[in-house]
């Protein structure tokens, strides 16, 4: 059995020059792509890429409007924890003592 003979420079290089050849013949014998054909894949592509524009569109609109939901949110809640805040807030003496009046003529109208 004969052993194997690895290809020499020459014959490396006429392998490659041969593919080449081959390959630039297959391009060569492509037929040439229609106008009509060209115009319309560029149709195609262009409502793809409004479609596309569009949906980018809507996904911005949409985080812009749960950002303006989410700030409408925090002020609420703001207004709220200040509202609460201000409840709780110690009185002064002058409306602690109207209070306390207001509260002691109240029990004095019950009792008559």
């Amino acid at each position: 059995m004969p052993s194997y003979k690895a290809p020499s420079f020459q014959d490396r290089i006429a392998a490659a020059g041969s593919a080449k050849q081959k390959a630039l013949d297959a391009l060569r014998a492509k037929p040439p792509v229609d106008a009509a054909t060209m115009a319309e894949r560029r149709l195609v592509q262009e409502a793809r890429d409004r479609a596309l524009a569009a949906k980018r569109a809507a996904r911005i609109e949409a985080i812009a409007m749960a950002k303006a939901e989410k700030a409408e949110r925090k002020a609420t809640a703001e207004a709220a924890a200040e509202l609460k805040a201000a409840r709780l807030a110690p009185a002064s003496a002058a409306e602690m003592k109207a209070a306390r009046d207001a509260r002691y003529a109240a029990r004095k109208a019950r009792k008559k």
